[in-house]
């Protein structure tokens, strides 16, 4: 089994979309985890179909595969970050979050996305559990509908400190949805190592039936800080072995939002890093 390494344009904010395209198909990436932002294919501007079909001829040019990550943190809302999510209080607050993941399911369909990525939230406060459950069900039936129409499945991503935090929530949620075909999941190799009972590389095992995304970079124990690698404590060939035993396809994409300002340097050590540990393992081999 041959890994599919891309790199996440959340990490690279200072550049404009197409030059980070480029960069990374210099680089020899194998695809890319595209944010939908202001920045990079702003889905809420104008003329959304016809940016999408340029960056698709781009990313077929380049020989880019691609996921359309959901994550942008001001993008509904320039002073909530990441508001109003799928639990917003607001039923047109949640509204909004469906419509947007709606579309980013329109966008993946029209770029030839292999998954969409999306989470579900922080808990707003005086919110009992049972309430923000309901609410993340009722908010994500259409964006499965959706996901089912155009073939793109939905990754929903444990995400610390969100209602959705932990892969016993991702098997709550397909529970209390009926386990409906178009839902998968984004596993964050990170966020195994911050705060999975289980090592990073027995998550990737028990997440294998369900993996429609994955995300890598280094972390630490109990500190949600997206690191470069080698500057936390996750052993990573044993995660790249377990990735190549579940069969998984899609991208393992690079996600280090908070360092665009070194990003360039650090798409180009962390394919080098990832490409070293990989020749280690007995199953997987970079592309």
């Amino acid at each position: 089994m041959t890994l599919r390494l891309g790199y996440g344009t959340n990490g690279l904010t200072d550049l404009r979309l197409d030059e980070a395209l480029g960069l990374l198909a210099d680089l020899g990436y194998d695809g890319v985890g595209l944010t939908l932002d202001h920045m990079h294919l702003d889905p809420l501007a104008p003329d959304l179909g016809a940016r999408t079909r340029k960056v698709a001829r781009r990313l077929a040019g380049l020989g880019l595969g691609v996921t359309v990550e959901t994550g942008a943190r001001y993008v509904l809302d320039p002073r909530r970050k990441h508001g109003p999510s799928l639990l917003d209080p607001d039923p047109d607050g949640r509204a909004a979050r469906t419509a947007l993941l709606v579309r980013a399911v329109e966008v993946a369909a029209d770029l030839g996305a292999h998954a969409v990525h999306c989470f579900s939230g922080i808990t707003p406060p005086d919110t009992a559990p049972d309430t923000a459950w309901q609410r993340l069900t009722g908010a994500l039936a259409p964006v499965l509908e959706a996901a089912d129409r155009a073939g793109v499945p939905l990754a929903v991503e444990p995400e610390p400190g969100h209602l959705l935090s932990a892969l016993a929530d991702f098997h709550h949620l397909r529970t209390l949805l009926g386990d409906p075909e178009p839902l998968g999941l984004t596993l964050d190799i990170g966020h195994c190592q911050c705060l999975e009972p289980a090592s990073p590389a027995d998550c990737v095992k028990e997440a294998g039936p369900w993996l429609r995304h994955v995300q890598i970079e280094d972390m630490r124990r109990g500190v949600h800080e997206h690191l470069p690698f080698g500057d936390g404590q996750i052993d990573f060939p044993p995660v790249l072995e377990a990735l190549a035993s579940t069969g998984y396809d899609g991208l393992t994409v690079v996600e280090l939002p908070r360092h665009s300002h070194a990003g360039p340097e650090l798409a180009r050590t962390s394919l080098d890093f990832l490409r070293r540990a990989a020749a280690t393992t007995n199953g997987a081999a970079p592309c």
